[in-house]
C-alpha cells in the first residue's frame, strides 16, 4: 500500500466520486489498486483520506478546531509524491499553530458568539 499526498488545495465539499476523479484524472492513480489518497484543504485545517476497501470506497475525514496540519516539502513541479504511513502520521499528530490564523478564529468566533 503507498501513501500519495496531492499537492494543491482541495475543496473539502468533494466527495468519493469527484475525489476518485481526481485520482484518476490530476494524479494518474487507480483508486482500486488499493493505494491511499491524502487530500488537504487551503488553510490546512481539514484532510480527506481515500482508500479502496474489501466492501468499496471509504473516506476518512479529519477537521481541527486550532492549529493546522505540518505539510512535507514536496516538489512543486508533481502534482504528487509518495509517502509512508510514517510521513501521515507525523502530518496529522504534527499539528502546528498558526498565530495568524489562531487570531483569525478566536476572532471569528468571539463575532459568531455575540
Amino acid at each position: 500500500m503507498q501513501y500519495y499526498l496531492y499537492s494543491y488545495p482541495t475543496d473539502m465539499r468533494r466527495s468519493f466520486y469527484t475525489l476518485s476523479g481526481m485520482v484518476t484524472d490530476l494524479m494518474g492513480g487507480n483508486i482500486q489498486d488499493g493505494d491511499v489518497y491524502i487530500f488537504v484543504n487551503r488553510p490546512r485545517t481539514s484532510m480527506k483520506i481515500l482508500h479502496m476497501e474489501f466492501g468499496g470506497l471509504v473516506i476518512y475525514h479529519m477537521r481541527l478546531e486550532s492549529g493546522c496540519f505540518k505539510l512535507p516539502v514536496f516538489d512543486q513541479a508533481t502534482n504528487t509524491f509518495q509517502t509512508s504511513w510514517q510521513d501521515l502520521m507525523v502530518m496529522v499528530q504534527g499539528v502546528g499553530s498558526n498565530d495568524k490564523m489562531d487570531k483569525k478564529r478566536r476572532k471569528n468566533l468571539k463575532k459568531n458568539c455575540k
